[in-house]
């Protein structure tokens, strides 16, 4: 049997989101509009013997303070994961907020301000009792190894020690970062003499923040970082007023070129579990494409590489570094912390401290964007990890633990130093030995990418759950359908209200224009009432839907479990709000993957959701994903490197449409030309011919759906290096010289810059 460090891994039976169950199947959805429509009696529905507010722990309001020499806000928010096996599993994220951290025992102390937040997620049997273990322990032990190193230094005769309220003022940064390298291994090693419980197979990450001012005055933090939780800055890069999104720490995992060759050099194996089970093949390399396939192939269905014994199916880790995983440290797992300590400017605006379940499926932007939407750090707490919570209810068997605490940065009242912008150069190691961060070796890039797809574990119980179906399950999808057909009039206040809310949705988050008005156009408003049956489990659907205002239970019926009225276990809560900006979407995966619904979805309030039609849906969906994988293609060339993802975007979506018949010439060999083409569909031919000592030579390459010509003029280097011509009619995307510096201005100053 595989053993796994953590259980948070392991499969369920049970499919949660909007997808299908047991439940007696009818047509379509539970169809609030029809039943408004028709005036049916609406179905009575119990009260939740379990209500979803359970699950969450949270700030009773928000909290004001200064935190090392800068004004916050701040706030947290825990919410509990679902287990279809295990309805009462604990929570097996922590969190600390201590003030007044590092105070002296000068009678100042009072007046210290610093502060120590962190959040502790979880692992394996006893993952609860290692994050509360950790969060009762580290920073108790990181104020002790402070004091010990004040006390250590030479004060001379007849003098007395500084008077100051911080401790944490007396010493260097190097000195500091010594005291918590100290203090994270110290934690460790007690963990595993602890005799309440066994950390052989279970522990916790550890990820913090700790504002502190220096004798300078200058307001800082130091960031410390065990395992794949994640500490991110919002910062002020332009006029705009827009935030990028700046890692304050890197996941401690087998992504890391780093530290699997760390890893490796235990004699420790680097798999996944498919790999382990002989499901995919193994590929052994440090070469340069290893990280491909880390990073796109093994974990595109949801299984990460892990850390293996070399002869044995333990401890299967998905992370590299962790408090407690006794049985893992004999494989490189061990508890040193990577830190970091900077200086606040007025331009860092939000800090976001949170588990790995929120970055699942969002990325690092993505949480930020959706802070920068608040002016209160709990109602972002609160979007961010519904967001999260939500997504997991759509693309996977189970959710994830979810915590996060938000800073909203509001004034710097120390001496502020010149904005800098944190870049891999920032990241200093907790020492020089070999698992320390190197700013020359490591990619930001090999963190674990977020999700967009099931896991093959979800998809394989999707396929299940449509073969035991009754019903029919084919779709006529109306491939040459009208739009006008499910147009419907809007006010200009309608499409500002869409449009706000598609903008909160994960799913229509890098939509082009065009795209947006096709939405919007086809959106369908629907009034409900409390009480309302929105989504039922295990019906049909047609419609996809956003949450405009109310509140709305997701409620989840385990295998084999009859519905008697109630539509099983409150599992979640979409909150639709217009004055908190929060839309949350769903009935995607049902309408995604012709299946039934996964779930029931009943309006507890009032309220309104927008509704889309699956015609116009997938047509989206296959319109934009078709254009994401040309973004994908289009990042590897070397003209394009120097530009965002948004920028990237941006060119594909001013990509013209092209046809070709057969035998047409598209461009001929030695014209100067202003486009570049990248073929969709269909097949042509380059023709190069060079002319030398022994005469001309013509050289024959055939072009392919993905591939491209024309990239001499990207960068305006020369004419056309060859002839090329259809061989079959042939759709192409072209790109002009002149969108191209219209949208984002010259690609060889973008290389020059990047």
């Amino acid at each position: 049997p595989v053993l796994l460090a953590s259980n948070k891994e392991e499969s369920s039976s049970s499919l949660v989101g909007m997808g299908c169950n047991n439940s007696k199947p009818n047509a379509t959805d539970g169809a609030v509009n029809d039943k408004h429509a028709n005036g049916a009696e609406k179905k009575p529905v119990r009260k939740s013997a379990i209500p979803s507010e359970d699950r969450i722990e949270c700030s009773s309001k928000t909290a004001s303070a200064v935190f090392g020499g800068v004004k916050v806000r701040y706030a947290f928010l825990s919410q509990r994961g679902y287990y279809p096996d295990d309805d009462k599993k604990a929570n097996q994220d922590a969190y600390s907020i201590r003030t007044n951290f590092c105070s002296s025992n000068a009678a100042s102390s009072s007046e210290n301000n610093d502060a120590f937040l962190a959040v502790y997620d979880g692992h394996g049997r006893y993952g609860d009792k290692c994050a509360i273990f950790a969060k009762n322990e580290l920073p108790m032990l990181i104020e002790r190894a402070v004091h010990r190193l004040v006390t250590r230094k030479r004060v001379l005769p007849g003098e007395s020690p500084p008077a100051t309220p911080s401790s944490l003022s007396l010493l260097t940064k190097e000195e500091f970062q010594a005291a918590c390298k100290q203090a994270h291994l110290e934690c460790n090693k007690m963990m595993h003499k602890v005799s309440t419980f066994d950390d052989d197979l279970s522990g916790t990450t550890a990820i913090s923040v700790i504002f502190h001012g220096e004798r300078s005055g200058e307001a800082q933090i130091t960031v410390c970082n065990v395992g794949d939780s994640r500490a991110i800055l919002g910062q002020k890069v332009d006029n705009s007023g827009s935030l990028k999104a700046i890692p304050l720490s890197l996941d401690q995992t087998p992504y890391r070129r780093d530290e699997r060759r760390r890893i490796k050099k235990t004699g420790a194996r680097i798999l996944s579990l498919d790999q382990i089970e002989g499901l995919e093949p193994v590929v052994e390399s440090d070469g340069e494409d290893e990280d491909f396939q880390l990073g796109e192939t093994i974990d595109e269905g949801g299984d990460p590489p892990r850390v293996w014994a070399p002869k044995g199916e333990y401890p299967g880790t998905a992370f590299t570094r962790s408090l407690g995983d006794r049985v893992a440290e004999e494989f490189g797992v061990h508890a040193e912390p990577e830190m970091i300590t900077r200086p606040l400017t007025s331009e860092d605006k939000i800090i976001a401290i949170a588990s790995d379940g929120v970055f699942e499926f969002l990325t690092n932007q993505s949480v930020v964007d959706i802070c920068a939407k608040f002016d209160d750090p709990l109602e972002a707490c609160r979007a961010v990890v519904a967001e999260s919570y939500e997504l997991w209810l759509q693309y996977e068997l189970r959710t994830d633990d979810i915590t996060m605490i938000c800073v909203f940065v509001d004034e710097i009242v120390g001496a502020e130093v010149e904005s800098t912008i944190l870049g891999k150069e920032s990241f200093q190691g907790s020492s020089k030995s070999e698992g320390s961060l190197k700013s020359d070796f490591l990619p930001l890039e090999a963190e674990k990418p977020a999700r967009s797809i099931m896991s093959k574990k979800a998809l394989l119980e999707l396929e299940h759950r449509k073969s035991l179906s009754c019903m029919n399950l084919s779709y006529d999808d109306h491939d040459d359908f009208d739009i006008n057909e499910f147009s419907t009039p809007k006010s200009d206040d309608d499409k500002a209200r869409i449009s706000e809310a598609i903008k909160a949705s994960v799913i229509f988050q890098d939509i082009n224009d065009k795209e947006r008005d096709m939405i919007c156009s086809a959106m369908e408003n629907i009034s409900v009432k409390a009480g309302d049956w929105i989504i039922r489990q295990g019906e049909m659907g047609d419609k996809l839907y956003i949450a405009e205002e109310g509140r709305f239970e997701v409620r989840v019926l385990s295998n084999l479990a009859e519905d008697d009225g109630s539509g099983g276990t409150p599992v979640h809560v979409y909150f639709g709000s217009r004055s908190q900006h929060a839309h949350p979407t769903f009935g995607e995966i049902a309408l995604r993957h012709h299946a039934p619904r996964q779930a029931s979805v009943i309006a507890l309030t009032d309220g309104q959701v927008w509704a889309l039609h699956r015609c116009v849906f997938n047509r989206i969906l296959l319109h934009h994903n078709a254009r994401r994988e040309v973004r994908q293609h289009l990042r590897k060339l070397r003209a394009f490197r120097g530009l965002t993802a948004d920028e990237l975007q941006k060119l594909v979506d001013n990509m013209e449409e092209k046809t070709y018949v057969s035998e047409k010439i598209i461009v001929n060999q030695g014209d100067i030309g202003n486009s570049f083409f990248y073929i969709v569909d269909g097949s042509c031919v380059m023709m190069s011919s060079e002319t030398g000592a022994k005469g001309t030579s013509v050289t024959r390459k055939e072009l392919n759906a993905n591939d491209y010509f024309g990239e001499e003029m990207l960068l305006k280097k020369g004419p056309y290096e060859g002839t090329v011509k259809t061989v079959r009619e042939t759709k192409l995307l072209m790109l002009t010289l002149t969108a191209i510096e219209e949208n984002v201005g010259s690609l060889t100053e973008k290389i020059r810059h990047a």
